[in-house]
């Protein structure tokens, strides 16, 4: 029970961790503070899942290859493969629900349908290798002094989020995806105000303002910049009052 209870620990830590390192990569990028991920909170599961991945296969590998360069080696390139593979299928399940990649690496060399590339699965094989040999070691070293009353209530705590967390962003992107493939049986008004309630996911993955692009008054882009703007002019109407 202990060893499912610290795998838990183990999702939550790199969950957070990775929307972290994506929200300060994002936010560099584009100069503004911007939350990534598909949740609501401060989580990208994805990394969860990933980080997992590659934590019970360098325990199949260390087990079964003796040397520790060969068991290194093989370590990253199984890994590179299985994030890798995790990222296509949640790229091609996202475009197969919305009809629109939520990422795109076409212009990435090396890639396969835009959902993946060489570039970062290169990125990923060493994000691996740190995770093996550097983060992961003291993170096991936290996780082994909470006492295992203490990481069963903060597991039931983290799931009971994710789960509220997931259904509600679900259901909103479910809800998007009918607006913008009905967008022609809604008032532009609707239209609007639907558009501005979900526009984090638009924030957070930035290829969907790609979406019913050029039509008039249905742009999203051309909608969530007008919001930005009069907000902006709002805010600097309110401090020259002052």
């Amino acid at each position: 029970m202990n060893a499912y209870l610290d795998l838990l620990m183990y999702f939550s830590i790199y969950s957070f961790l990775g929307w972290v390192m994506e929200t300060v990569f994002a936010s560099l990028k584009e100069k503004k503070l911007v939350n990534r991920g598909f949740l609501s909170g401060f989580f990208c599961p994805i990394y969860g899942f990933g980080a997992i991945l590659i934590i019970q296969s360098s325990k199949l590998i260390g087990a079964a290859v003796e040397d520790y360069s060969a068991s290194l080696i093989t370590n990253i390139l199984l890994s590179i493969f299985l994030v890798t593979l995790l990222e296509f299928i949640t790229g091609a399940l996202l475009e197969k629900i919305f009809n629109c990649k939520w990422w795109d690496y076409s212009s990435n060399a090396a890639n396969i349908k835009g959902y993946i590339c060489i570039k970062y699965s290169i990125l990923w094989g060493l994000l691996a290798f740190l995770l093996v040999q550097v983060v992961h070691p003291a993170v096991v070293q936290v996780v082994a002094v909470i006492p295992s009353v203490t990481k069963g209530f903060m597991a039931v705590l983290f799931l009971s989020y994710v789960i509220i967390d997931t259904g509600k962003s679900v259901i909103d992107a479910l809800s998007l995806r009918k607006v913008i493939l009905n967008y022609s049986g809604l008032s532009i008004n609707k239209y609007y105000q639907k558009v501005i309630k979900y526009k984090r996911f638009f924030i957070a993955f930035p290829n969907l303002l790609i979406l019913n692009a050029g039509l008039v008054n249905h742009d999203i882009r051309s909608i969530i910049n007008d919001r930005m703007d009069k907000i902006k002019t709002e805010l600097k109407s309110r401090f020259q009052q002052l």
